[in-house]
């Protein structure tokens, strides 16, 4: 690796491990547990489902449509985005199979194998535009920091109010970091020439199915078990209010 690459991929490593910043809320003691629970999930949610419909489907969508044309655009994204929907239902039945333990513990883990396919792609992007124009790079490195940070927070307190294990919902949080690093360092090594905006685009669908039907089948119920009305409100808005910011700044 030449010494161009270490700064593009630095940027990579700090936004992705910004999941850790979200993970230490595990260490916090709040009087109202189901709450705060509830809160925690509904922010979560709201970020996963926001993210994908306000950035993640209408820029990839727009990216195919200005390489292929809409219609070719529509097919692509309507069938990826199927695709990942099935993903994740297959995921839960084989966790639900393989595993006894709450729903809870099961929104952290399909938390985190979503966030880490979310992560994977923002990393090559990341560090693709990092080392093409450092910075625009740091500016996409800081908005995708920003971002990061609830999405450590939707792994590790449903993983760690499961367990009882904060040092598990932390770790948790830090591998679904380790997926941006994992791929800039890819991006260079293996997949950039084959990287395009097209391709990036298409992983990116993919990923928002399995991210909104992860927050609408598995943490939306999980929410309302928790019978917290008003703090799962509070939590949706400001997931939403955060996602809408950080495009509205970046």
């Amino acid at each position: 690796m030449n010494n161009n690459i270490w700064i593009p991929l630095l940027i990579s490593s700090l936004a992705g491990l910004s999941t850790l910043l979200g993970g230490l809320v595990v260490f916090m003691k709040f009087k109202d547990r189901d709450g705060f629970i509830a809160f925690a999930i509904s922010f979560s949610l709201s970020v996963m489902m926001a993210l994908s419909v306000l950035e993640l489907i209408p820029e990839s969508i727009k990216d195919i449509t200005e390489a292929y044309g809409f219609a070719w655009a529509m097919m692509v994204g309507i069938a990826v985005f199927v695709l990942g929907r099935i993903i994740v239902i297959k995921i839960n039945m084989k966790i639900a199979l393989l595993h006894k333990e709450s729903s809870l513990y099961r929104v952290g883990i399909l938390s985190m194998i979503a966030l880490m396919l979310h992560n994977f792609p923002e990393g090559i992007a990341t560090f693709m535009t990092a080392y093409n124009d450092l910075s625009v790079g740091i500016s996409l490195g800081i908005a995708i920091m920003l971002h990061n940070i609830p999405e450590g927070i939707s792994i590790s307190v449903p993983i760690f109010y499961a367990t009882g294990n904060r040092g598990k919902g932390l770790l948790y949080s830090f591998i679904s970091g380790l997926a941006e690093p994992l791929g800039a360092v890819l991006a260079y090594i293996v997949f950039k020439r084959f990287i395009s905006d097209v391709t990036i685009a298409i992983v990116l669908i993919f990923v928002a199915g399995i991210m909104i039907t992860l927050a609408i089948e598995e943490m939306m119920p999980e929410v309302k078990k928790y019978k917290k009305r008003k703090q799962s409100i509070i939590g949706f808005v400001l997931g939403v209010v955060l996602v809408l910011v950080n495009l509205i700044i970046f």
